[in-house]
């Protein structure tokens, strides 16, 4: 699968598309998920231009784990959670509904995962309550 420069996370890494963000650096950017999945569930997304896990360079793959720790850490102290679930899907098949790289960062247990996938649009105004209590953490 080649590479869409039109995908959601491509727009919003141009700013084209707002986004809740809760960290960003030189090479990725992590922020809500719009449809979440439990309260507090953000995505960690790189700069580079990549669709799966076996297409990113290796160093976009470590900057991703860097701030995957510093957003699952923030989560814990934030959102009080006692654990955070990782979830990364390659392709379709796999269940991956954008084309551009991404992991999912959610605080609480597999058990916490009331709702599917990328089905319900949470209240925004919770979402950046959410958010700000993850970027105060950060700090």
């Amino acid at each position: 699968m080649s590479y869409d420069n039109n995908n959601i996370f491509a727009k919003i890494l141009r700013r084209e598309i707002p986004c809740i963000k809760l960290y960003e650096d030189e090479h990725t950017l992590a922020f809500m998920d719009i449809m979440p999945q439990t309260d507090g569930h953000a995505l960690v997304i790189p700069k580079a231009s990549a669709v799966t896990l076996f297409d990113l360079p290796d160093e976009a793959a470590a900057a991703c784990m860097r701030t995957v720790r510093k957003i699952g850490n923030a989560q814990k102290q934030g959102l009080g959670a006692d654990g955070v679930v990782l979830m990364q899907l390659n392709g379709p098949g796999a269940g991956q509904t954008v084309p551009h790289f991404h992991i999912h960062v959610i605080p609480g247990s597999i058990g916490d995962l009331r709702r599917p996938h990328a089905t319900v649009m949470a209240d925004q105004n919770h979402l950046k309550a959410l958010a700000a209590r993850i970027v105060a953490a950060l700090a």
